[in-house]
Order: C-alpha cells, then structure tokens, then sequence
C-alpha cells in the first residue's frame, strides 16, 4: 500500500486554500489563476479535466463550457462530471473544421460565450472551464481582445481553464500558467480512431 507522506507534517503545512512547500519562507496571498491548454499535442481538454476533479475534491463548485462538442458527443467526462454535480453545457454542435457557410455553429458559439460570460462574472463557481474557445476565436466568431478582457474583469474567486488551438497572443497574455502541448506522435496519424475509456 502507498504511503502519502507524514499527515501531521501535510497538516500543519495547509494554509486555507494554499499550502507551503516544505522549506519555504513566505507566499504571495492566493488569489484566482487562468490555465491556458493550447498547442497541436493531445491532452488539453484531458488536463482541464484534471483540474475540475482536484475543484471538485475541493467542494468548489464547477462549470465547464464546451464550445465545440454538442449534446449526442455522450463523453463519459460528461457523465461522470453531472454525476459529481458539475455544471455542464454542450454549447456546439460538432467539429468544426472551416467556419464558410456554418451560421449555426457560430450562432451556438456566441451564446455559449454570453453564459459563459454570466459564469465568469457572477461568482457562481469557484472554477470555469472554457473547453475548445480558441476555435470560434480563430475562427472571427468571438473577438480575443473581448474574451481576454472578460476574463480579466471576473469575479474575484473564479478560477478559469481555456483549451484549445492556436490560442491568440490575448489570451496568453491574459492567463497565470500557460502550457504549449506538443504533438509528438498521436495514433490518428496510424489510422486509429478515437476511443472509449481513452480519448471519451
């Protein structure tokens, strides 16, 4: 069986919402981050996942947002997050892969951005996640410089996790960790498809 470390040791060190690092003398005050998942590599939803699970241990209270997957995608991260009392929305309505002639998917991205604007703002949840929003951002749907002041001006408490592609220079601007997947071999390039229990 593992061991996790000293518990008396791991009590004293938390400190509300933080805890020290063995060692260190001082800490900034905690305040709310922005993680931005970007880059061509798999695992950028697959982290923000990551996130909500370490939220919800918490007993934070959560909403993801996704820009892209729509109602029938029947993720078994949908299932199991709505289970844990995650808020959930399916704000697209499928991959998008060019946005000529898709008036629907952009018309379901913009009102997926206004209630993800009422999430960030309202200080409902202690954790947002914007999950694929750089897609109708590159795609000219939802303007960058609009999303990363929104985020900017949040409510005080809310922590947020955008993913995604090709993430405009705004929203690295605006964002506490940045992370750059790098696509070293992904099984699509052998034909393999996407599979449950892996990739949904």
């Amino acid at each position: 069986m593992a061991t996790h470390g000293n518990t008396r040791d791991s009590q004293q060190l938390g400190t509300g919402d933080f805890a020290l690092e063995p060692g260190s003398k001082s800490v900034a005050a905690p305040r709310s981050l922005v993680l931005l998942n970007t880059g061509d590599g798999k695992g950028k939803s697959t982290a923000a996942l990551g996130v909500v699970m370490r939220a919800v241990a918490q007993g934070w209270p959560v909403c993801v947002i996704q820009f892209l997957k729509s109602g029938s995608w029947n993720a078994g991260e949908e299932f199991i997050c709505r289970r844990l009392g995650v808020d959930w929305l399916n704000g697209g309505d499928g991959f998008v892969r060019k946005p000529a002639g898709r008036e629907r998917s952009r018309a379901c991205a913009l009102d997926a951005w206004a209630q993800a604007g009422v999430a960030l703002s309202s200080g409902e949840y202690r954790l947002v996640v914007l999950d694929e929003l750089t897609y109708p951002v590159s795609f000219g749907w939802v303007q960058a410089e609009e999303v990363a002041e929104t985020i900017a001006a949040r409510h005080p408490q809310v922590n947020v996790v955008i993913t995604g592609r090709r993430a405009p220079q705004a929203l690295v601007d605006v964002a506490d960790t940045v992370t750059d997947m790098v696509n070293v071999r992904h099984p699509f390039e052998q034909g393999i498809l996407a599979q449950a229990g892996i990739d949904f």
